[in-house]
């Protein structure tokens, strides 16, 4: 039996522009290990002690950053790792929500993101034999009742017909939140979606409070940042942050692609002009 391992983040539940940040990243399980010890062994080299986030970037370490950056994208130049961010456009607003809608928004994108945004059904073309998920939530901010809620919902896709007849399983014992400083796979999807957080809200723009310039460390992390969009671009020229990727090889591009954007609209969405900005193009 093939299994993969999904690590989930998500980050800023509303920004400037855009909002409901999710990230992850699916790996092979039998990849995990090299891939832990690597990241670890950039993280001793480099004296970065401690959990890795966006939020630590200084002038102080960025260069150490920027060295783990370029870990996580070898990875998925080589495929090893595949990573997916998910967020919303701020112009693109629900005609109605109902009450368990508003009280379960965390879930009900989580569950969006999980579903679709990795193609899982297209990763068994075979069938040959069962392909089973195992799915790591960063510290879930919200109630055990709603999680288990959500974990019953989620296993339940094993039981969705393209699911089903793909031979694909997420078991529900198989869910679970875990402590990101436990999994520095988990803290290379904080680096990554926080960089795309910081980008698309403008938030390299901020200067502080009576100041003429941006602090060193905005600065610094716009760094991070443009080197994290280099990367992208060397996989695909021209790469557009603020979009969803396209699907040049059809709806199986969810599965095969290395690195992807989904921006999610909902389906009765109106566009309301006046929470927009123009569009991200980065040098």
């Amino acid at each position: 039996m093939m299994r993969y391992i999904i690590y989930c983040d998500e980050s800023d539940d509303k920004g400037r522009y855009f909002s409901n940040f999710y990230g992850g990243a699916i790996l092979r399980a039998s990849d995990r290990e090299a891939i832990e010890r690597e990241l670890k062994a950039v993280k001793l080299e480099n004296d970065l002690r401690g959990e890795l986030k966006w939020t630590k970037i200084s002038a102080y370490n960025e260069a150490y950053y920027i060295k783990v950056v370029d870990k996580i994208f070898d990875f998925v130049e080589a495929g090893l790792l595949k990573v997916r961010i998910m967020f919303t456009q701020n112009i693109n607003r629900p005609r109605r929500l109902e009450e368990y809608q508003i009280g379960n928004e965390y879930f009900l994108l989580y569950y969006q993101f999980i579903k679709h945004a990795f193609g899982l059904r297209f990763c068994n073309p075979g069938r040959a034999s069962e392909v089973s998920v195992t799915v790591y939530l960063d510290d879930v901010p919200d109630t055990r009742a709603k999680l288990d809620n959500f974990k019953n919902y989620l296993s339940g896709l094993s039981d969705f017909p393209v699911f089903h007849n793909s031979r694909i399983i997420i078991p529900k014992s198989e869910i679970t939140d875990v402590r990101s400083d436990d999994h520095v796979i988990l803290q290379a999807v904080d680096i990554i979606l926080g960089s795309m957080q910081f980008r698309l809200n403008d938030l390299h723009k901020a200067k502080p409070e009576g100041a003429r310039i941006r602090g060193k460390r905005t600065r610094a992390k716009e760094r991070v940042y443009k080197h994290i969009n280099m990367r992208i671009r060397g996989i695909y020229p021209n790469f557009n942050i603020g979009a969803s990727t396209g699907q040049a090889d059809g709806p199986s591009s969810k599965w095969l692609h290395p690195y992807r954007h989904w921006c999610f609209v909902p389906a009765d969405a109106v566009q309301d002009r006046t929470q927009g900005k123009r569009a991200v193009i980065d040098d």
